[in-house]
C-alpha cells in the first residue's frame, strides 16, 4: 500500500497543477490523479492567461507538467478517482484501476462537465466557432455577426456582456424566452433581434458556423455562436464526503479553498463559477497555501 502522502489532488487541470506546483515547491509529497479529459480539450486555444495567451490546452498542460517535474515529491497518475473515504489526517482514494492512495489532505480540482445541449450541429462547432465565454473567445469574433443562444434570467446579462465585442448579434432562445417583461423591454430598446422558434440545426463548414436554422424556416447567417452551457459537477466524490455544494454542484469553499469538511479542499471550476484558466490556476495556488499552512501547523504542534 502507498505511504501516507501529504496531499492527493484529484484533477490535473490548471487548478490541480498549480496546487501541485506550489506544494511541490513547499516540499510536500503529492499525487495528482487525472483522467486526462479536461472540459477545454474541445477548444483550439486558451486566452487571457498572461504569457500563455493563445496556447492550446494540450500544450499548456505539457509545459505545466514539465515544470512540475522539477519537484520530485510530486507524481502524476493517469487514472480516475472512483471512491473517497476517511477523515482529516487520513483519507483514502481508490481509483478505477484499483490503486489505493492515502493522504493527510485532499484537494478536488475536478472541474465541471458539459451536459450536452440537444441542438443539432452544436457539437460539430463547439470549440471551433461556438463558445461559451466572450472573455475567452470574444476578441477573435469581434465586430462579426453572431448568434447568442440563451434564454431565461441570464439572457440580459449575456447580451450585455457580448455587446462589448460586437453589436451585430441575434438572440435565439431555442423556445420560449423565459424572461420578464422588463428584461424583454431592455433588449427591445437596444434593437437586439430576438427569435423564439426552436433551433432546427446549425449549419457549418469544417467546424466554422455559417448559419443557424430555426424550426419555422428562419435562417440566421453568422460567423460564430456564443451559448449558455449546461454544466454538472465534474465528480460526485466531494458530495460523497459531505462537502457542502450549491444547487448547481459548485463546491462551497472559503478564500483558501477549504470546504465544509475538515482536511478537504477544492479549487478551480469545481469551486467557482468564474470559468477562466487563469482564475482556476490562481485558486489552485491559494488552496495550496491553505493546505500547506494546515500541514505546517499540525507538524509544528506535534513537536511542542
Amino acid at each position: 500500500m502507498e505511504k501516507l502522502l501529504d496531499t492527493i489532488i484529484i484533477g490535473g487541470g490548471p487548478a490541480g497543477m498549480n496546487t501541485a506546483l506550489v506544494l511541490g515547491r513547499a516540499r510536500k509529497t503529492v499525487v495528482v490523479i487525472d483522467e486526462g479529459l479536461p472540459r477545454n480539450r474541445v477548444t483550439r486555444e486558451s486566452h487571457g492567461f498572461l504569457t500563455r495567451d493563445g496556447i492550446s490546452p494540450g500544450e499548456f498542460r505539457r509545459i505545466a507538467r514539465e515544470q512540475i517535474s522539477a519537484y520530485p515529491s510530486v507524481r502524476f497518475v493517469e487514472d480516475t478517482a472512483a471512491a473517497a473515504a476517511g477523515t482529516d489526517g487520513h483519507f483514502q482514494i481508490t481509483t478505477a484501476q484499483g490503486a489505493v492512495y492515502r493522504s493527510k489532505k485532499l484537494l478536488f480540482a475536478v472541474g465541471k462537465k458539459d451536459v450536452p445541449l440537444e441542438i443539432n450541429g452544436l457539437a460539430d462547432v463547439y470549440g471551433k466557432s461556438a463558445f461559451v465565454c466572450p472573455y475567452c473567445d470574444g476578441w477573435e469574433l469581434r465586430d462579426q455577426p453572431l448568434v447568442l443562444i440563451v434564454n431565461g434570467a441570464q439572457a440580459l446579462h449575456a447580451a450585455k456582456t457580448l455587446s462589448g465585442w460586437t453589436s451585430r448579434f441575434t438572440i435565439c432562445t431555442n423556445g420560449p424566452a423565459g424572461w420578464t417583461e422588463e428584461q424583454g423591454a431592455e433588449l427591445e430598446q437596444r434593437d437586439i433581434p430576438v427569435l423564439q422558434s426552436p433551433i432546427d440545426r446549425i449549419e457549418a463548414n469544417g467546424g466554422m458556423v455559417e448559419r443557424v436554422v430555426l424550426s419555422d424556416g428562419t435562417s440566421v447567417p453568422c460567423t460564430g455562436i456564443f451559448f449558455a452551457p449546461r454544466l454538472a459537477a465534474g465528480s460526485d466524490l466531494p458530495q460523497a464526503l459531505g462537502c457542502r455544494t450549491t444547487e448547481s454542484g459548485t463546491v462551497v469553499v472559503d478564500a483558501f479553498g477549504k470546504t465544509s469538511v475538515p482536511g478537504v479542499y477544492s479549487a478551480g471550476d469545481a469551486a467557482s463559477e468564474m470559468y477562466q484558466v487563469i482564475t482556476a490556476a490562481s485558486l489552485g495556488a491559494l488552496s495550496a497555501v491553505g493546505i500547506n499552512n494546515e500541514l505546517l501547523t499540525e507538524d509544528w504542534n506535534s513537536r511542542g
